[in-house]
């Protein structure tokens, strides 16, 4: 207390009087800042926290079957269409199905209170003959991420968010594609189209079958308080797109689809009706391994006749994915669209380019271009109209992931994006992108519009590059070659690229890699039908097929040296740009390819290979080698006809290696 300069302390001052707003004449003290809140109870403040979403786009005119109906039996109908989804056939009809978690009841108990309550919507009871007409399957309906990820956390063990804002999640005992696992039944329809026998990816299974893995995945999904559904699209061309149906057991696997289909409008979504193809994902549970057909606990099964996929066994989401392209391989070319394995981007000019390639040879790095558009990273379709994207996201691989290699993948692993198999500090959760303790096909998948260039819609016009990658670890392929129909055409059903494989002593030596049409594990006709539309389309629209090694020079692996990326850019601006087509060009031995005799940042010497290895003799038996491992991969198609006559195959097998 201050002193006044006579020793003795201040007086104290008298405090400020209250003032009390005493309207109501009660004498009350109150603070009348703010209003109270409209709510009753705890239970209603939490609902009125919760606003329903407005439409984001404006409705034109007739946009389905469900336009004109009002909103109570249009969410009616969806429940019912839902419910005839999961429909046991033995029963003949679906369970009871409820919008929502059950584990918010107390939403339910005050729904009376608002009606505009979005995903609390009962369905009219359905009469089943046993006891699953006692209970509810509640059906948590297109949720949005936030929404996923507090399933996922609160519910499935292994699920976190990381440092970054994404969320990681585990796949369980599957951490990859289950290949030899996948069935197709055979029919009388698709015994004659589909492609059978050996280097098919289609193994056979019979229409009983597939309906006693339907009846068992579908009974486990009935079986559950919660199943996650999906409605989204696929293809980007509007005309030719797919309505997709995905009924699964995780959030993870809700979320993952949620980023890799096209994400539909409210007003679409309102308005979806019927799905064109349904997926069954009850991955959690096993499929009879003594059931006819086989051969393990996971089964993949498509059916094209009823327009299903079911899976069982496995919880890897990638099955999801791919065996949805797999259908498309079916159902667009039916349309004469071709369905492509490939990368796709667009310059400011509108010139659009391909990208083929295996693991390891560039795809991404060389399609992600910051001067040009991104169009699409995987999966893509040609038509009349040109190029669309199949999906809405990218599947991108994490394994060794830096800033500075990829930072349009870093910067896109944010909130929304799916980890999958990642290992991450417990403390910090920041992700360990070069540890391996789980898997090494670690995997981000994140909606398109992360990339900063994408090209929203996914769309562009013809084609006017074709770019074939090949990792060539034996070292004998040029960087560069310009190839003719016939050559685009062998080189595509080839998908040639040599991994290196490596040995307890140390020793290690490339290895060949053939996968036709650079994705064989999802194509349904014959390579060759493919390769016709492939070359059809070139011709129509003047495309140009280049084959790019970016593998070995000078030797092969463990002698020789990578090519510079800064190297193979310079040959991919040439080619974007066009001035590679008006180089002077060469014939090379064995393969015939035509090869450029000076490219602008290239050194000349690297562009024929012979030039760059010491040992000729050596080159030119490794590069004989090449030419027979591509001559012996070959004999699988040699002895399909395309057409009514042999003339093209023939034309194929002359544009191959001639020794």
């Amino acid at each position: 207390m201050a002193a006044n300069g006579t020793g003795l302390p201040m007086a104290r001052k008298p405090l400020a009087k209250i003032v009390t707003d005493d309207k109501q004449g009660n004498g009350m003290c109150h603070d009348d800042s703010a209003k109270g809140v409209k709510a009753q109870t705890i239970d209603e403040l939490h609902f009125l926290q919760k606003k329903r979403s407005a439409p984001t786009t404006p409705l034109e005119g007739n946009q389905g079957a469900f336009a004109s109906l009002p909103d109570d039996e249009r969410r009616r109908q969806q429940l019912q269409s839902i419910s005839a989804s999961l429909a046991s056939l033995t029963r003949g009809t679906g369970p009871k199905v409820v919008r929502g978690d059950p584990a918010a009841k107390s939403s339910q108990a005050v729904e009376h209170v608002a009606h505009r309550h979005h995903h609390h919507v009962e369905a009219p009871a359905i009469s089943v003959s046993d006891d699953s007409s006692l209970k509810f399957t509640h059906v948590l309906y297109n949720l949005s991420p936030a929404e996923l990820y507090e399933q996922a956390v609160k519910y499935e063990k292994g699920s976190f968010i990381t440092s970054s804002g994404a969320l990681a999640t585990l796949s369980g005992a599957k951490t990859g594609r289950s290949p030899r696992d996948k069935r197709v039944v055979m029919d009388d329809t698709t015994q004659n189209e589909l492609w059978w026998g050996r280097g098919s990816p289609n193994i056979e299974m019979d229409e009983h079958t597939f309906l006693v893995n339907r009846e068992r995945a579908v009974d486990y999904l009935n079986s559950l308080d919660k199943v996650f559904v999906n409605d989204q699209f696929l293809n980007w061309d509007p005309q030719n797109r797919i309505k997709v149906r995905i009924v699964s057991a995780r959030a993870y696997h809700s979320l993952f689809m949620h980023n890799m289909c096209i994400r539909p409008t409210d007003e679409e979504l309102e308005n979806f009706g019927t799905p064109d193809f349904t997926i069954y994902n009850a991955g959690q549970f096993p499929c009879n391994r003594y059931t006819h057909y086989m051969t393990s606990s996971t089964s993949i099964d498509l059916n094209l006749a009823r327009k299903e996929m079911v899976i069982l066994g496995t919880q890897y989401a990638g099955e999801m994915k791919k065996g949805l392209f797999s259908v498309m391989h079916y159902l667009m070319p039916k349309r004469q669209i071709l369905s492509l394995h490939s990368g796709c981007n667009m310059g400011i000019d509108g010139d659009v380019a391909l990208f083929f390639g295996l693991s390891g040879t560039g795809k991404t790095t060389l399609s992600t271009d910051h001067n040009r558009y991104l169009i699409g990273d995987d999966e893509h379709c040609w038509s009349d109209y040109g190029v669309s994207n199949i999906e809405g996201g990218c599947y991108a691989k994490c394994i060794d992931l830096s800033r500075e290699k990829e930072p349009d993948i870093w910067n896109a692993i944010k909130f929304g994006t799916v980890l999958e198999n990642v290992v991450f500090d417990e403390h910090t959760r920041e992700v360990e992108y070069g540890d391996k303790s789980v898997t090494e096909n670690t995997r981000a998948a994140y909606p398109i519009e992360y990339i900063p260039n994408a090209k929203l819609p996914c769309i562009g016009p013809h084609p006017k590059n074709v770019i074939l990658l090949a990792c060539d670890a034996f070292g004998v392929l040029p960087p560069v070659s310009k190839l003719n129909l016939a050559q685009t055409m062998y080189h595509f059903i080839s998908g040639y690229t040599a991994l290196v494989a490596g040995t307890e002593d140390g020793i290690k030596e490339p290895t060949a890699t053939f996968s036709a049409c650079f994705g064989a594990a999802f194509i349904m006709l014959h390579p060759t039908k493919y390769a016709a539309m492939l070359a059809e389309k070139m011709q129509k629209h003047g495309a140009t097929g280049w084959l790019v090694n970016t593998g070995w020079s000078g030797g092969s692996y463990g002698s020789g040296n990578r090519i510079k990326l800064a190297y193979t850019r310079k040959i991919i601006d040439a080619i974007h740009s066009g001035s590679l087509l008006n180089a002077t060009y060469e014939k090379t031995d064995v393969f015939g390819l035509e090869i450029p005799t000076e490219i602008e940042g290239v050194p000349s010497e690297i562009l024929r290979p012979e030039n760059t290895w010491g040992d000729k003799k050596a080159y030119k038996n490794t590069l004989l080698k090449l030419g027979g491992l591509f001559k012996n991969n070959f004999e699988t198609f040699t002895n399909y006809k395309i057409g009514k006559d042999t003339k093209l195959t023939q034309e194929i097998l002359a544009a191959g290696p001639n020794f």
